[in-house]
This record gives C-alpha cells, sequence and structure tokens, in this order.
C-alpha cells in the first residue's frame, strides 16, 4: 500500500518547493531588506547574505520552473527590482507610521506590525507572479496569512504608500485593483461574487480607487465594482455595486440601551 501511495504522489507531483525553505527564504528576504539582526552591524555581511538569498532562490526555482528562469540574468534582475520595491516600502513604512497614533517610531512598525511583514511579502510575491513562476508566490504569501491572518493574492495589483491597520482578516482577492494611498482596516474582504472555475480568466474582484478608506468587517464584491477615489466606506458595510468618487458608504443599525434598575434580579436556581 505504501509504496502505491509513493508511487501516485510521484506521477501526480513531479516538482515540489520545499515548505520550510521557502518559509526561511521568505523571513530572510525581509531581515536582509531591512538589515534586522547584530549580523547586519557588518556591511560585508549584508553582501554575502544577499549573495546566499540569490542561490536559495535559484534552487527554489530550479524545482518549480526548469532552468528557463533560473539563469544568473533572472535572478540579478530580480534583485535590482527588490532594490525598488524597497523604495516603496519605505513609504509604506512612513505611511503606517504616520497615520497610525498607536505607533510611536517607524521601527516598531517594521518590527512589530503585522500589516507591515504581509505589504512587504506581497510586493516580493508579486514579482515572482508577475514573471509567471508556478507554486512560489502562492507558497510565500500563505506563509504570511497562516502567521498574520492577512490574506493578500500575489496576483493582485496595489499602488504605493498602503496602509493596514490591525490586519486580522483581511482578505484581498487574485483580480483586486487597488490605487495609492488606500486604507485597510482588520476584516476587510475584497472579494469575488462567484467562484465559479470557469471564470478563473476574468477579472473577479473589485476595483479601489485613490485614497479610499475602508473600515473594520467591511465585504466589496464583484469583479465590475468600482470604489471611487477619495471614499470611505464605513464597518460591516456589503458592497455588490461601484460608488463614484467622494463617497461616505455606511451600514446603519440600530442600538437600544435601557437601564438595568428596571430589570428584577435574576433567581439563583441550585439544581
Amino acid at each position: 500500500m505504501a509504496n502505491i501511495i509513493y508511487q501516485r504522489n510521484k506521477r501526480r507531483f513531479k516538482q515540489l518547493p520545499d515548505i520550510n525553505k521557502t518559509k526561511e527564504w521568505t523571513e530572510s528576504v525581509f531581515q536582509w531588506l531591512f538589515s534586522l539582526g547584530a549580523d547586519y552591524d557588518d556591511e560585508t555581511y549584508h553582501t554575502a547574505k544577499g549573495k546566499a538569498l540569490k542561490q536559495q532562490l535559484k534552487e527554489l526555482l530550479l524545482v518549480v520552473a526548469g532552468d528557463e528562469v533560473c539563469s544568473d540574468v533572472y535572478i540579478n534582475e530580480f534583485f535590482r527590482k527588490i532594490e525598488n520595491i524597497h523604495l516603496k516600502l519605505e513609504d509604506d513604512l512612513e505611511t503606517i507610521f504616520q497615520n497610525d497614533p498607536a505607533a510611536e517610531s517607524v521601527a516598531e512598525v517594521l518590527l512589530a506590525y503585522p500589516g507591515f511583514f504581509a505589504i512587504a511579502i506581497y510586493r516580493i510575491a508579486h514579482e515572482l507572479w508577475i514573471s509567471k513562476i508556478p507554486i512560489l508566490p502562492r507558497l510565500i504569501s500563505e506563509y504570511v496569512h497562516g502567521k498574520t491572518g492577512i490574506d493578500i493574492h500575489p496576483g493582485a495589483k496595489i499602488g504605493e504608500r498602503f496602509f493596514i491597520d490591525h490586519g486580522t482578516g483581511i482578505v484581498v482577492g487574485e483580480t483586486s485593483v487597488i490605487g495609492h494611498n488606500v486604507k485597510l482596516y482588520q476584516g476587510v474582504t475584497l472579494g469575488a461574487l462567484s467562484v465559479h472555475k470557469d471564470y478563473a480568466e476574468v477579472k473577479r474582484h473589485p476595483t479601489i480607487g485613490n485614497n479610499v478608506t475602508i473600515y473594520a468587517n467591511a465585504t466589496i464584491l464583484g469583479g465590475e465594482t468600482f470604489i471611487g477615489d477619495h471614499s470611505v466606506i464605513g464597518g460591516n458595510v456589503w458592497l455588490t455595486n461601484s460608488v463614484p468618487s467622494n463617497s461616505l458608504v455606511y451600514h446603519k443599525s440600530e442600538i437600544s440601551i435601557k437601564s438595568k434598575v428596571v430589570f428584577p434580579e435574576p433567581l439563583n436556581f441550585v439544581i
């Protein structure tokens, strides 16, 4: 029986990257990007670590994509893109610091904010995704999902100065498009109206304009749904239709408050 299972797996799953090595590379790239740790006090260590990360990426790519993308030219080009990503992340970092009154320093955001970690790794995974690297971008993003509770598909397109506050429960679907200076709070879903497999190549997720704020637990669905620039989407809103620029969309609920004085004390039962 064991041999049958083994042979079946080898036929079906011929090229699988090492999950643990992928996680290790993901964490190491983040640390390398921001020189985190005592070892990075030495610039020569940073240079040597960069070379090691290139080699590790090459080994991961060799498994999932083969020789055609594993040339030194491709790897070097990818790391040149990461240098530009670092500049974007500096803006993301500053944006989070400036918009969260609880943040006491940029260093605190860098080290302690899961939202920033999720944004940083998304931007790296996205570069692999647009290069049509199979499996690996999803492994990277799902590692972050498990660690932070923030699920950003690497295929999503996200603009500059992106702000995530708290972050737990955020879902950003594959074909989502997010503009510049957008703020998302915990529990926000940018999802699809239908999950039918036939729609795999169709834009299924919403487009969010520039300077939009979406508050906690709002759900925005559909590939044709567009949220106009400078709009504010309130907490718990459910949207499947577009809204124009400068809109304020909110969920209205009624809350009743009564005095406890008018109610009798509950009886205590002993059985």
